[in-house]
């Protein structure tokens, strides 16, 4: 099976007129999230010294909330990155079969384009996020935040720096998709040969 096949397999086929930049794109957006699940993971699942555990930080929702919590939480996040592929895949102009009353009928355009829109500008909070969490502080200024030194800060923005290019990605492929679904959509021969 070569990479082509395993893709589509995974992913299933690219729409009809996806330029290849999109198509890559959409695939670096899933695996924004993936250095930061596996880093959490490590980190507060499997206790890797990846951060500083101290004894007055184990309040800390982040800390405290479980394994099941870190575990949902990265699952979640590599999920909701995953959906960018969705914007370049047919399953994302066309509701796939197995799905009740909705199986084959087409995605309306702003159905994709709302949730990925607002998506991408919540993400664009997360650098203010990164800093905080860099000073060992929450979003909201307490402390409590991941403490780190050394070459665990190292680590950890290696792990944590690439979410920063999920909000943009995200952007600009729902950008794309609606101006790609637009043109399909335009009257007259040109959008009819496009929608073909």
């Amino acid at each position: 099976m070569n990479a082509r096949t395993m893709s589509r397999s995974l992913h299933g086929r690219t729409a009809q007129g996806v330029p290849r930049w999109a198509v890559l794109a959409a695939y670096a957006t899933t695996l924004t999230a993936l250095p930061s699940c596996v880093w959490r993971i490590a980190a507060m699942i499997f206790d890797v010294p990846l951060l500083e555990h101290r004894p007055d930080l184990q309040g800390s929702p982040a800390l405290s909330a479980g394994w099941w919590y870190i575990i949902a939480l990265s699952v979640v996040s590599e999920a909701l990155a995953f959906l960018a592929v969705g914007l370049v895949a047919e399953w994302g102009q066309v509701w796939p079969r197995w799905i009740p009353g909705l199986g084959g009928r087409r995605v309306p355009t702003l159905a994709a384009v709302i949730p990925a829109g607002l998506g991408a500008t919540l993400l664009m909070v997360f650098p203010y996020a990164m800093v905080m969490f860099a000073f060992g502080l929450t979003l909201t200024g307490e402390p409590g935040g991941v403490i780190t030194h050394g070459w665990q800060t190292v680590v950890f923005w290696a792990a944590y720096l690439p979410l920063a290019a999920w909000g943009p990605l995200l952007g600009v492929l729902t950008v794309h998709y609606y101006r790609r679904r637009r043109r399909a959509a335009a009257p007259g021969p040109a959008g009819l040969a496009r929608a073909a």
